[in-house]
């Protein structure tokens, strides 16, 4: 993903208000975030839990979705689950089920879109090895780092169709 300035990234959500937007806290290391490695830009909300927001490039332009965190997944650290977007398990509650508004009349009436994703939403960094999810057992794929991220790439690009509509 392509470094992005404070003023695109608050002009570029598409499921909230304008004020909405503007008043978002930005995440923590947004100047020095690894931009390299990002298929997308994704941070919770350290004021605000339950909400958290996801910033993705599609065709040239920015798309930003802003997410409702509606339910963390188990925390008993025998039980595994999966993000839908990088395929990361975790155990423990690292993967919560986050909605996002759809966009248009869709959203006007209040239709919304879930996803269980990995609560931190560095699935970019756990698909590139950078980071790891806790717990034991980690399953291991025959996919190479390429394979991985052009599938969270096309995950991360289904998702967004569905929110744009």
């Amino acid at each position: 993903m392509r470094p992005v300035t404070e003023r695109d990234l608050r002009a570029c959500f598409v499921n909230c208000s304008k004020g909405e937007a503007k008043r978002l806290s930005l995440p923590r290391d947004f100047a020095e975030g690894p931009w390299d490695d990002l298929d997308f830009l994704g941070w919770r909300d350290p004021g605000a839990p339950k909400h958290a927001y996801l910033v993705a490039e599609r065709d040239g332009a920015l798309v930003g979705i802003a997410l409702r965190v509606t339910s963390s997944g188990s925390r008993g650290f025998t039980s595994r689950s999966m993000c839908s977007l990088c395929l990361t398990t975790h155990t423990g509650g690292g993967v919560a089920l986050m909605s996002a508004r759809r966009t248009g009349e869709a959203g006007r009436q209040g239709n919304s879109v879930g996803q269980y994703l990995c609560v931190d939403l560095a699935c970019s960094l756990y698909v590139r090895g950078k980071k790891e999810a806790p717990g034991d057992g980690v399953i291991t794929e025959s996919l190479t780092l390429e394979e991985k991220v052009v599938r969270t790439r096309a995950n991360l690009s289904a998702f967004v169709d569905k929110v744009i509509g």
